[in-house]
């Protein structure tokens, strides 16, 4: 209470409390500011360790796949048709294989999409990075690729050629992560369980595949799908001529594979392919990851340009070694 007969001016004590205010903006104003432009740009992920969770990813749920299909477990079922009538089926190992690649992925980067072919309300928040970079890895790709979550989408197969998977040809099989950034496909890998051999790309950054030494394109050998194949045989044959070989295989990941140079262990078992042509409707997780693997190795694009040239005016879903495609319309 202010001594009898003194009053406190009010225009002194808002002046006092204005410098007041000043005072504390003055020392805490760099706190705020940094505090607040972090809360505007959100949190960041490093791209090298998403390519090692990725790998990770991919080898866990492979080895699911192969348990299941060893322990003849599958427990098929269909969970719909595909636009050409053909039934989409679901088996135990592609269930065990998301839960533990959704999981990993979902529980390591919880800022960043994740979406997956499959679709199970399980969720294990004890599956965790085990903060492993592979040495390959280590030694191709530098740290610090930082880039905003929010940017960042990752597309998982975990488990390519179901149909075959069900039919134990399992060479075809495959379990698939894609990264893109701000849409575009920036990290792919390709695991297959059944070899226990990963494939691993980062566009820009490095790769542990490359391009064989040689391709044909007059006429290329041209991979096409055994189960979801349409009409791309007689395109095949009308596009390059009837002497065209053509290689019926299954999987997505297995046909990118099959344009590349494979470890010699692996060479004997796989076909290899100059082009790989698709014309039925194809997925984003059956995609993404080969065209990210394919556009790390772009050097060879000329190449297949020509064969693009034969049959631009088509209408088609077309992917080949280069990592071109053209959209369905």
């Amino acid at each position: 209470m202010a001594p009898m007969g003194v009053r406190l001016s009010p225009l002194g004590v808002a002046v006092f409390c204005l410098l007041g205010v000043g005072v504390i903006y003055h020392l805490y104003a760099g706190v705020i500011s940094s505090r607040w432009a972090a809360f505007r740009q959100g949190s960041r992920v490093d791209l090298r360790d998403l390519l090692a969770v990725s790998v990770e990813a991919a080898v866990l749920g492979g080895t699911e796949v192969k348990k299941v299909r060893d322990e003849n477990g599958l427990k098929e079922k269909s969970k719909g048709k595909t636009r050409e009538g053909v039934d989409e089926l679901l088996t135990m190992g592609d269930l065990q294989s998301h839960r533990k690649m959704f999981n990993l992925i979902s529980n390591t980067f919880p800022d960043v999409t994740v979406n997956s072919e499959e679709h199970d309300n399980t969720v294990d928040k004890a599956a965790s990075w085990s903060r492993d970079i592979p040495a390959d890895i280590l030694d191709k790709i530098d740290g610090g690729k930082d880039v905003p979550a929010e940017s960042v989408t990752v597309w998982i197969d975990p488990l390519d050629a179901t149909q075959e998977y069900t039919e134990n040809l399992v060479k075809y099989v495959t379990t698939m992560v894609c990264v893109a950034v701000d849409g575009k496909p920036v990290i792919g890998v390709i695991h297959q369980p059944f070899t226990d051999f990963t494939a691993w790309a980062f566009v820009g950054q490095g790769s542990n595949m490359s391009p064989r030494a040689s391709y044909s394109d007059s006429p290329p050998k041209a991979i096409v799908s055994r189960s979801h194949s349409g009409k791309v045989k007689g395109f095949v044959q009308d596009a390059f001529g009837n002497g065209t070989t053509i290689i019926e295989a299954g999987g997505a990941g297995y046909k990118v594979l099959s344009l590349l140079a494979m470890p010699s262990s692996d060479t004997g078992s796989m076909d290899q392919a100059d082009v790989y042509i698709h014309v039925t409707f194809i997925k984003k997780w059956d995609i993404c990851a080969g065209a990210a693997l394919l556009n790390a190795l772009g050097s060879y694009l000329n190449i297949l340009f020509r064969v693009l040239q034969l049959i631009q005016n088509m209408t088609i879903n077309l992917f080949w070694w280069a990592g071109v495609w053209m959209s369905e319309s």
